[in-house]
């Protein structure tokens, strides 16, 4: 047997394996994640760095932004002192003069003092000279020589007169500047655009007595603006002031004292009033005009007639003092206030909610249906807010549009569904937004004007659409066919008949549309053909809604009213005068108005239960109206600037207005 000491297997070397390739990359694949997890631990470092600067730079400017705030209302206080010490310091020297004058008639101390002025002027004789003033010795100068001391006494008061006369004179100039200044700060060149403000040279002076109107040579004069009011909130006798309600760059509040404000601010929402209109109806300041009343419209609704409840203190008187109003019908915020009718029993509270700051004019404002959401519309994007959070979800800009000038939203509406949003703008195109998507849908396009109003029907079939350019439109979501709507029968003194506000009734078959021309049309959804119109209004119409029922129609005119008129059952009674033949001459009837305002009234909505109508002014106030009575319930003052639009929710309760204070804002109220 051989041996097998040289069969056995060769015994191998122990050393580690070779390295593959494999284990390579892994070690490699390690190492970039350690790398890109220390980059990672730098940049949220960094990002911690930089928040914290952020909240330290918006502490500082917060604080900077107070203390002006500090001074202006020091400022306002001092100018206030001031006034009331000139005013005392004016009486005491009128009351010396007095003194002075029955000095100079020999009138013994302590008899009454003759009448200065017209009522002292009659026949009488050569005046007796004047007693001698003990030491001081006859000759120029002296009560001895009472003709020479009189002519001195007259220059001196020419003097005086001349000086206050130049110094007012300064004073307006000096107003005029800082208003042009403040307003080309404010405003964006309106040279691009024909709005609503068609025919720019159409501006009417305000009615209000010793305040001319003046125009810069460069920019449309607006219908709304800064100047003072009788609801003035109650910081002066003339403004006040609120860090929340001043848009950035914007000019300070009128000076206690000082005249008014000789130009506007010129906001982009709305469009110039005409010229010529016939006089305003009787209300606050107004007399009644000359001539044939405007007859009032017999009406089987249980509606009160028009008229009625204004000589029932149904309105605020014009000289109302916020202060001077009893607490229980005051509400007061840090920079709002609410005066509540004590003529009528108190059945409302408001309460603000929510202060939507913005970068622009805000032009509109609009409720989803779940009252959920609230879109408004500016300069060139819309916003959607969370109403209950006030925090803002979306923001919605086309970025195809072009870069040059101006593009302000004028109107903006929600699908029933709360998926789409409409926005209507000064580049004639109606854009269909898919909110999730931030995404265009579609665009309409046909308008030959700008887009002032967009509604939809409640089934989102349909979207209606006005424009300057004396259509309205109604559009289908679907195939995105179009039915024109054309007014072709404008006023014959009034014919620019651009449309300025479009609704459709509940039940989807009447469209109404607000124009320039002072008429409210209505028209057949189905067949497009014109079925009324409403006439009553002495000036542009800038809003028109209808009521939750559809029996209804609100409109809101420059002529500082409102009107309700009963449109129930018009297609049915139109219809059924076409098939026998006749023409139904009675029409519609205007069964309300409802005075109170003491400006153009530019935006009107009807609340959900039918209860409430509500308005927004140039005044800048928006008042509560009990829509059986056409009676104020509550007048609610919150901003800076003209109310160009508001809104209430379907879903009850809740408030939103637009300003051209650069501010939307979002209000309660409860039945109390």
């Amino acid at each position: 047997m051989s041996s097998t000491i040289y069969n056995h297997r060769s015994l191998q070397p122990t050393v580690p394996p070779a390295q593959g390739p494999n284990q390579h990359s892994h070690v490699r694949l390690n190492e970039a994640v350690d790398t890109i997890r220390q980059e990672f631990d730098v940049i949220t470092s960094d990002l911690g760095i930089l928040r914290n600067q952020r909240d330290e730079y918006e502490s500082k400017v917060t604080s900077q932004i107070n203390e002006l705030n500090i001074v202006r209302q020091s400022l306002y206080e001092l100018e206030s002192q001031h006034g009331k010490i000139r005013q005392t310091y004016e009486e005491e020297l009128s009351r010396l003069r007095g003194e002075l004058h029955a000095l100079r008639q020999g009138v013994p101390a302590g008899a009454p003092h003759p009448p200065v002025g017209p009522a002292s002027v009659g026949p009488s004789g050569p005046p007796a000279p004047p007693p001698a003033v003990p030491g001081v010795p006859p000759g120029p100068g002296s009560y001895n020589e009472p003709y020479y001391s009189r002519d001195r006494d007259r220059e001196r008061e020419r003097e005086k007169d001349r000086e206050r006369a130049d110094r007012e004179r300064e004073r307006e100039v000096r107003d005029r500047q800082r208003e042009e200044r403040d307003r080309d700060r404010e405003r964006p060149p309106a040279e691009t655009r024909d709005s609503k403000r068609i025919k720019t040279e159409r501006m009417k002076g305000d009615t209000r007595p010793g305040k001319p109107f003046t125009s810069s040579s460069t920019r449309s004069p607006p219908p709304h603006g800064y100047y003072a009011t009788s609801f003035s909130p109650p910081l002066s006798a003339t403004d006040h002031y609120s860090p929340s309600l001043q848009p950035p760059n914007a000019k300070l509040p009128p000076v206690p004292g000082a005249p008014p404000a000789l130009t506007t601010f010129q906001g982009p929402g709305l469009p110039p009033p005409p010229a010529a209109h016939a006089p305003y109806p009787p209300g606050p300041g107004n007399p009644p005009p000359a001539g044939p009343a405007e007859p009032v419209a017999a009406s089987s609704s249980t509606l009160v007639p028009i008229n009625n409840a204004q000589s029932g203190g149904g309105q605020f008187p014009d000289d109302l003092d916020p202060h001077n109003v009893p607490p229980e019908l005051k509400k007061e915020g840090t920079d709002w206030f609410a005066v509540f009718n004590g003529k009528v029993k108190r059945v409302l509270d408001v309460s603000l909610v929510h202060t939507l700051m913005h970068e622009s004019v805000v032009c509109c404002v609009r409720f989803s249906a779940d009252g959920k959401y609230l879109a408004t519309g500016c300069n060139r994007t819309a916003q959607i807010y969370d109403t209950k959070t006030g925090q803002k979800t979306c923001v919605l800009a086309d970025e195809a549009a072009g870069k040059a000038g101006d593009l302000y939203i004028r109107s903006v509406c929600f699908s029933p569904d709360g998926k789409y949003l409409a926005t209507g703008a000064e580049d004639k195109q109606i854009r269909i937004w898919d909110i999730a998507k931030k995404r265009i849908r579609n665009v309409f396009d046909g308008h030959q004007q700008e887009i002032y109003s967009l509604d939809f029907s409640l089934d989102g079939r349909l979207i209606v659409s006005g424009s300057g350019d004396k259509t309205a439109r109604i559009w289908d979501m679907v195939d995105g066919s179009s039915k024109v709507l054309t007014i072709n029968d404008a006023d014959p003194v009034n014919n620019d008949a651009g449309v300025t506000s479009v609704a459709i009734s509940p039940n989807g078959q009447l469209v109404a549309a607000g124009s320039l021309d002072t008429v409210v049309r209505i028209w057949d959804v189905g067949t497009g053909s014109l079925i009324e119109r409403l006439r009553g209004h002495r000036d542009s119409v800038y809003s028109v809604a209808f009521t939750p029922d559809g029996k209804g129609l609100v409109s809101g005119s420059l002529d500082k009213t409102l009107k309700y008129w009963d449109v129930s059952g018009l297609l049915a009674k139109r219809k059924e005068a076409v098939a026998n033949g006749k023409k139904d001459d009675k029409g519609s009837q205007c069964t309300m108005n409802f005075l109170g305002h003491t400006d153009y009234v530019l935006s009107v909505a009807v609340s959900h239960d039918g209860q409430w109508v509500v308005s927004g002014s140039k005044d800048r106030g928006v008042q509560f109206w009990d829509s059986h009575t056409a009676t104020t319930q509550c007048m609610l003052q919150g901003h800076k600037n003209s109310v160009i639009s508001i809104d209430l929710s379907p879903a009850g309760s809740i408030l939103a207005t637009g300003s051209g204070d650069w501010q939307a804002r979002i209000w309660s109220y409860t039945n109390i």
